[in-house]
């Protein structure tokens, strides 16, 4: 029951990151060239991250993101039925917000302004896969390594953290979002993807790959490598 109570929660915090990072991006858009709609995106993502920390941080850690997941796993800090029953959660979850998102903007008539759902793709960096990988490596590298540093038990940021990780969110999607849309997170890539081709747009199905992939490989790395300082540093 424990357990279960984790992954709903999961399921719930994945769900709200989707509908609210990509519903925001769906309506003010978020190329490099609308300023207000890019930084607006950022923040919708970032700020999510903060309350999902807050909301459900004390139930499930509030992961969110199986590359995240996959740091904690790699560290020691859960076990693989625990890992699988969140990456299951994350991304029915993400599938859940998309399809509420897809369901609203339909209803409504209202403009998907990024024409898929807020999905993710390589426009910014020309079509290239190999461009792609690297950034989502490094990117989602930078951001689990610092979520690993902030929840460490040799940490002490007391109520601070969830605000740390959400911020350094913001950054993250600031630099990537006119590279890859900013994906670092392989739920939140897959679900608008697959629900974009339910709704007769299959491209953003095509290299959804590449957004769950490196986010993985990225997220390994960066455990590996908080491992060794953490060892270094003992």
């Amino acid at each position: 029951m424990e357990g279960m109570k984790k992954y709903i929660a999961e399921f719930i915090g994945t769900c709200t990151l989707v509908f609210i990072g990509c519903g925001t991006a769906m309506l003010v858009g978020c190329d490099a060239a609308s300023g207000c709609g890019y930084i607006l995106t950022a923040f919708a993502f970032g700020l999510a991250i903060v309350a999902l920390a807050y909301g459900v941080g004390n139930i499930s850690g509030g992961h969110v993101n199986p590359a995240v997941s996959l740091g904690v796993l790699l560290s020691g800090g859960m076990t693989v039925t625990d890992f699988c029953g969140y990456v299951i959660a994350q991304i029915l979850g993400a599938l859940a917000g998309s399809g509420l998102l897809a369901a609203i903007f339909a209803m409504g008539g209202v403009e998907d302004k990024t024409g898929g759902l807020g999905t993710n793709g390589l426009a910014g960096v020309n079509e290239s896969i190999g461009a792609g990988i690297l950034v989502e490596i490094i990117l989602t590298f930078l951001f689990v390594i610092l979520i690993l540093g902030v929840t460490s038990k040799n940490q002490s940021h007391g109520s601070f953290g969830g605000l740390i990780i959400g911020l350094t969110l913001v950054g993250i999607h600031i630099i990537g979002i006119g590279l890859t849309g900013t994906s670092v997170n392989p739920a939140r890539s897959l679900g608008p993807a697959i629900v974009a081709a339910i709704g007769g747009n299959a491209g953003p199905l095509k290299v959804v790959w590449v957004f769950i992939i490196a986010p993985m490989i990225g997220g390994a790395l960066a455990a590996f490598v908080y491992k060794f300082l953490e060892d270094a540093k003992n």
